[in-house]
């Protein structure tokens, strides 16, 4: 009797291990910081949903109202998460007005929940579009937050969010399915034009300065590059030169001399620039977002200056 007692008891403590680890995991993504009580009060959403729920933080320190970076740290970071994750994300200039609330289901198998203001334009493109729901606050929402207008991170989308990653509730019972497509945002996507590679700035490596491009490792490599020859990088915003310069194509900082420019694949095999041991961005005054635009290109003649 025992024994039979003891296998009982360990098969429901089985079931129970199984489910919990059954449960997706909860990312969160925001731009309000941790100097307040915000990001604790979203994460105490999501675990009143479910005490068990793996909960995880892409950042926090994204520039308040900026769309373009938030909808490019989805894209840099979704590829490392496993199918069935659940995104939230809150840059949200435009909370409590007519913007829709959706939850995002991608073909990789990723949700994505928030505001239809852009920030899912990367990773609508990139992961592909199964499915979007607008999300039915008559029935998702936190109880007792129907009259707080300026905190749907925390009303809305912790709780979305939470319990589709919890599985509370199926994709189905988000609320109405609308048309498969985002609001997105306009960019200059990446293209090669006879020779010259064109695309834009989607983000700076922040510490260390360094100047990543939406160029990929395939694009490039119909130039046909080699490690040490030199490339003409013309960077522009809203259509402004800001900069022109040569600098080789090398494996890593240290193939050039301390100051000296380069351009390299970053960790994403991405195109990019940099000044070893320097600050690239910061000593050409570069920056990025979708009116930050790129022209790499082989030398053929040498210009006279590096920086008009």
């Amino acid at each position: 009797m025992k024994l039979k007692t003891f296998l009982l008891s360990a098969t429901v403590w089985w079931g129970l291990t199984a489910l919990a680890l059954a449960q997706r995991a909860l990312v969160l993504q925001t731009d309000f910081g941790v100097k307040d009580g915000a990001v604790a009060a979203m994460r105490g959403v999501a675990f009143g949903v479910s005490p068990k729920l793996a909960i995880f933080d892409l950042s926090h320190e994204n520039t308040p109202f900026d769309i373009w970076e938030a909808a490019y740290r989805l894209k840099q970071t979704v590829p490392y998460w496993p199918a069935g994750t659940v995104f939230v994300s809150v840059v949200d200039p435009g909370v409590g007005t007519e913007r829709k609330s959706i939850v995002l289901e991608t073909r990789t198998g990723h949700f994505f929940v928030g505001p239809d203001n852009g920030t899912f334009t990367l990773v609508a493109e990139e992961c592909g579009i199964v499915a979007v729901r607008e999300i039915d606050e008559a029935k998702n929402r936190r109880q007792g937050s129907e009259r707080s207008y300026t905190f749907h991170g925390r009303d809305v989308y912790a709780f979305v969010g939470a319990r589709l990653a919890a599985e509370a509730i199926a994709f189905k019972d988000v609320g109405p399915q609308l048309p498969a497509r985002v609001v997105a945002l306009n960019y200059e996507r990446p293209r090669l034009q006879g020779a010259v590679l064109a695309g834009t700035i989607p983000a700076l490596d922040y510490q260390y300065g360094n100047v990543w491009t939406n160029l990929d490792e395939v694009l490039f490599a119909r130039l046909d590059p080699k490690f040490g020859e030199p490339f003409r990088v013309t960077i522009t915003h809203a259509g402004r030169k800001i900069y022109e310069g040569e600098m080789p194509y090398v494996r890593s900082f240290g193939d050039v001399s301390e100051g000296a420019p380069l351009l390299y694949l970053n960790s994403l095999m991405n195109v990019s620039f940099a000044l070893n041991r320097g600050d690239f961005a910061k000593t050409h005054r570069v920056g990025r977002g979708a009116q930050w635009a790129v022209r790499i290109e082989k030398i053929t003649s040498p210009i006279r200056k590096e920086n008009p």
